[in-house]
């Protein structure tokens, strides 16, 4: 008799832990049905359009190096950045939207291409090349920003110069600004807008060394 008690004891906890075990599992499934999707990582790139036309005559003939530009913190760094409307001092970063590059590559590199179409230089390179310059072109990027308001609206603010490489004597320098409408209210707009101000920045940088 002790024994058959026993194992009805026995099988009594066992299946109380069965039944516990389902419950915990039952709990976890449903947690796991209930819980918010994480949103998706989003990528961009910024592209100057490059005119089908070039000009026959240098502007600055020999080689140009263009080097990495330089920007401040949250400029440099992939993720997108925004502001809002009416303070234009405090920037934050989007969680899930990215540049494919670091802004101060992916703007050097497409300043290179677009250089190298319109034909400003006999060579245009990077230093990574390790060529000999005549000329060097530094860039700084002041703001790449979408901003947040009614209308929203991007902000894109970069610094050009050009230097000789022996001496180092200033040859041009410029600020451009172009702070445009989107065309809607999404990240993807205000990129489509800085895409946009970047052509047009690079065209007026290659209009005015022309002049010098």
């Amino acid at each position: 008799m002790p024994e058959r008690l026993e194992q009805m004891r026995g099988l009594r906890m066992k299946n109380v832990f069965l039944v516990a075990l389902a419950l915990v599992s039952a709990g976890l499934v449903s947690a796991c049905g209930s819980a918010a999707l994480v949103p998706e990582d989003q990528y961009y790139r910024l592209r100057a359009e490059i005119p089908s036309t070039s000009s026959s005559k240098l502007i600055l003939p020999g080689t140009l190096e263009v080097d990495r530009f330089v920007a401040d913190g949250l400029t440099a760094g992939r993720p997108i950045v925004y502001s809002e409307a009416g303070k234009p001092y405090q920037v934050k970063e989007f969680h899930y939207h990215f540049w494919t590059q670091p802004p101060t590559v992916m703007l050097r590199d497409e300043l290179v291409s677009y250089l190298r179409a319109r034909n400003v230089s006999d060579a245009v390179v990077t230093p990574e090349m390790r060529v000999p310059p005549d000329y060097v072109l530094i860039g700084q990027i002041k703001r790449l920003e979408k901003i947040v308001g009614t209308p929203p609206k991007a902000v894109l603010e970069i610094e050009l110069g050009v230097r000789k490489a022996s001496g180092g004597k200033l040859v041009f320098f410029n600020t451009y600004r172009i702070e445009t409408q989107s065309s809607g209210n999404g990240v993807d707009d205000a990129v489509g807008s800085l895409n946009t101000s970047l052509t047009s920045i690079y065209a007026k940088f290659v209009d005015d060394l022309s002049k010098l």
